[in-house]
């Protein structure tokens, strides 16, 4: 790679590499059933990090009847809010995108928990957390 941009024949285009993370809610972790519920996604060329949410209740409320949609929605909007950085980031506010980013994908056992990473190529990386939204969310 030469500067931000992939330049070897046949790859890249333009495009930088970015990462990726699904966000699930796992209700009843005894059971490990879960449902996708956003995705995370850093790309360090253009020091974005970003999540994009979608609760869809009825599923979530399908695997557990009682699950508490306020919290996970809670929840959410947090990892949103880590993402975003400054004041409402709490802790995070000074973090990097990257440093964000690896924290919020660190393996944890609660109800909304971030899958493996994975990695592609975008010339938008706002526009590819919204194309990977609608794909694997919605």
């Amino acid at each position: 790679m030469t500067g931000r941009h992939i330049t070897r024949a046949g790859q890249g285009g333009g495009r930088d590499v970015f990462e990726y993370a699904l966000l699930r809610v796992v209700p009843r972790v005894e059971r490990g059933e879960c449902i996708n519920a956003g995705v995370l996604l850093y790309c360090r060329a253009h020091a974005y990090v970003g999540a994009r949410t979608h609760l869809d209740e009825a599923r979530l409320l399908a695997l557990d009847p009682e699950a508490d949609t306020a919290a996970v929605r809670a929840a959410l909007g947090a990892v949103e809010r880590v993402c975003r950085g400054g004041e409402p980031a709490g802790q995070a506010a000074e973090d990097d995108a990257g440093r964000r980013f690896r924290w919020l994908v660190a393996p944890r056992s609660t109800v909304v928990q971030p899958g493996p990473v994975h990695t592609g190529l975008t010339a938008d990386p706002a526009a590819e957390a919204e194309r990977l939204l609608a794909l694997l969310v919605r």
